[in-house]
């Protein structure tokens, strides 16, 4: 068994070829040729949450599990929200192969998604990105999104002005882009042709009337039935599309909120995004529409993603 830290995570998982990994695992996954259960999540004191997330790929002859504990306030004391490892089984006699941080894992994949989804969804000009949150995984997406649209400015808002200010330095040094801190997350989003929420907010933190025609979601950040980043405005406006549908329809508080109050119903979902990838159905038809993709965040990525990297450190081990 083979232990692998997040440090070698990052070293062995770059961007570009975890976002085509996770275009393959995608289709994978609406192929059948992917499972999952829905992850089990035992709520802790203070609205913290442990969870496990278990699924297989068949052709990869894995399974495994992420064990991760979601601690949202934690920004407040310099930590991660999400920290845990994947456990990657083979399949053959059930012998554990790696463990594997699952906290570099989630950051890089969870992005990587996001930019497939932008890659397939965004308008081709698509050049504005605002990020609603200043966090890791606003950093993650920003290096992501940046691999399938040509940004040429970014927009930033997050509820700490002091986090903001941090992520412009440090992110337009990095990328050499211009970075705007804005006031609040309107005025963040109302110019943006692609919005990626990344908060851990439990209450709505982008609004349909501060949403131009045209533009693409990543919605990220809440992953519980009682909680969202989108409000239902958007939502009713959207054209929306799910990782998972199974997920979508048991943990998405940004669909079941507004699908309880009557403002939607099931049928405002467009399909699984790896259905779209195949073809098998439609992905935006004009400029006007507003696409959103809302990303719960699912154990295949989390498996696929340990398994490569595992596959590369053996590699280079040898």
């Amino acid at each position: 068994m083979v232990f692998i830290d997040g440090p070698q995570v990052e070293a062995l998982l770059d961007m570009k070829s975890c976002i085509n990994l996770m275009r393959e695992t995608l289709k994978d996954l609406s192929l059948g040729q992917a499972r999952q259960a829905l992850r089990t999540a035992m709520p802790l004191d203070g609205g913290n949450v442990l969870g496990v997330m278990p699924s297989a790929i068949a052709p990869k002859n894995i399974a495994g599990a992420k064990v991760i504990s979601v601690f949202p306030g934690n920004f407040q004391k310099g930590l991660p929200s999400h920290q845990g490892l994947v456990l990657v089984f083979e399949t053959m006699t059930g012998t554990l192969k790696a463990v594997v941080d699952g906290e570099a894992i989630t950051g890089i994949r969870t992005a990587a998604v996001s930019a497939v989804a932008t890659e397939l969804l965004a308008l081709k000009d698509a050049a504005t990105l605002a990020l609603i949150g200043s966090g890791l995984q606003a950093r993650k997406h920003l290096e992501a999104i940046r691999l399938v649209r040509e940004i040429k400015k970014v927009n930033v808002w997050d509820i700490d002005s002091d986090s903001a200010r941090r992520y412009a330095s440090e992110m337009g040094e990095k990328f050499h882009l211009p970075i705007e801190v804005c006031e609040t997350s309107a005025i963040a989003s109302r110019d943006a042709d692609i919005i990626c929420t990344v908060t851990s907010s439990a209450n709505p933190v982008l609004f349909g009337k501060n949403v131009k025609n045209g533009a693409h979601i990543n919605a990220v950040g809440a992953c519980r039935a009682n909680a969202r980043e989108l409000d239902t405005e958007i939502m009713v406006k959207g054209k929306v599309y799910a990782d998972r549908m199974e997920s979508i329809l048991n943990e998405s508080g940004d669909f079941l909120i507004p699908l309880g109050e009557g403002a939607i119903t099931n049928d405002k979902i467009t399909g699984e995004l790896g259905d779209a990838l195949l073809g098998k159905i439609e992905a935006r038809k004009n400029d006007e529409e507003i696409t959103i993709f809302e990303a719960l965040g699912l154990a295949v990525y989390d498996l696929a993603a340990a398994d490569y990297v595992l596959t590369v450190f053996r590699g280079i081990s040898q």
